[in-house]
């Protein structure tokens, strides 16, 4: 943070003491982007006019008083979108490749033959079109997949995704799928879209893949789909609740991949955060647009300068 602290006085404080910071302020940078403290302590006057958070999703910041009020909200998009995608191919591999089972034998002292299946062909179905969503289309489409996308705009064309459905007819996309990624924002439209319903559309060949937020899927109802055998399996990110309680059935299944949110954590990544906001700290200093800037209301990420028109 030195660079961050020669352009401003700097003051670094727990959830604890967040209410007694924020009057005031200048400038909040959410570093914690897991913490749900803010809403509590956020001011009714005199507050932040701008919030920044250390992580591409801002669901944790898109409480009334924020939304509401005139503070300008931005994200860390671009940071995590490639390391991403580089991992989501990892679990399509693992998947096609059957390698959490050849580890899992390995440990066993087990020599089973298996065959596997080939990826260059497979269709993956990427659901959200942001910047994640859309380095995630580019990657596995290098590596052979025929990619869709599924998102709050159907496009035919997609220059990343291809095809790309409308959420309304989310159903109809599952259908067609091998794979389907998770890449979607959090929001009370997306709570929950991969229920019993949405599972049982799917193929029972399928796989699920969730690097989004964990409340987009009614982990009962995965469990019991996988239970069921009506998808093939899953590899989550992320989870409704952090961190997975060890008394969850989803350690124990042999087609789960299960990890602790870090699919976007590669060696580095702190310092780039930093290095992020540091950059959109020197433009709020001298006047120039921000950058990432947050539509709040649509969750939409851009520069201050661009139009409805622009945001498509």
């Amino acid at each position: 943070m030195a660079d961050v602290e020669r352009l401003a006085r700097v003051r670094y404080v727990r959830e604890t003491e967040l209410a007694d910071a924020l009057p005031g302020a200048d400038v909040l940078f959410m570093w914690d982007f897991l913490s749900e403290a803010l809403a509590g302590a956020w001011p009714e006057d005199c507050g932040p006019g701008w919030v920044h958070i250390a992580s591409a999703g801002v669901d944790r910041l898109l409480f009334p008083g924020l939304v509401e009020g005139d503070a300008v909200v931005t994200n860390s998009r671009g940071v995590f979108d490639e390391p991403i995608a580089e991992y989501v191919l990892g679990l399509v591999l693992t998947f096609a490749k059957d390698l959490h089972t050849t580890v899992r034998l390995q440990g066993e002292r087990r020599w089973r033959h298996r065959e596997t299946e080939r990826v260059t062909g497979a269709r993956a179905l990427v659901v959200g079109t942001g910047p994640i969503g859309r380095a995630i289309g580019r990657r596995l489409s290098a590596a052979g997949l025929a990619v869709a996308g599924a998102g709050r705009t159907a496009r035919d064309a997609d220059p990343d995704l291809g095809l790309v459905h409308p959420m309304e007819r989310l159903g109809e996309a599952l259908a067609w799928a091998d794979y389907v990624v998770l890449a979607a924002p959090l929001t009370e439209r997306t709570r929950r879209m991969i229920d019993a319903a949405a599972l049982d559309r799917m193929r029972p060949s399928a796989r699920l893949i969730n690097v989004g937020r964990g409340a987009l899927v009614a982990e009962a109802d995965l469990v019991e789909a996988l239970r069921a055998g009506r998808i093939a399996g899953a590899a989550l990110d992320v989870f409704e609740d952090e961190p997975l309680p060890e008394s969850s059935p989803l350690w124990d299944m042999p087609d789960v991949v299960v990890s602790p949110h870090m699919s976007g954590d590669v060696v580095g990544w702190r310092d780039e955060l930093v290095r992020m906001f540091a950059a959109n700290l020197d433009r709020y200093l001298s006047g120039r647009p921000l950058r990432n800037v947050v539509d709040k209301t649509l969750g939409y990420v851009g520069s201050q300068r661009e139009t409805a028109d622009q945001r498509g």
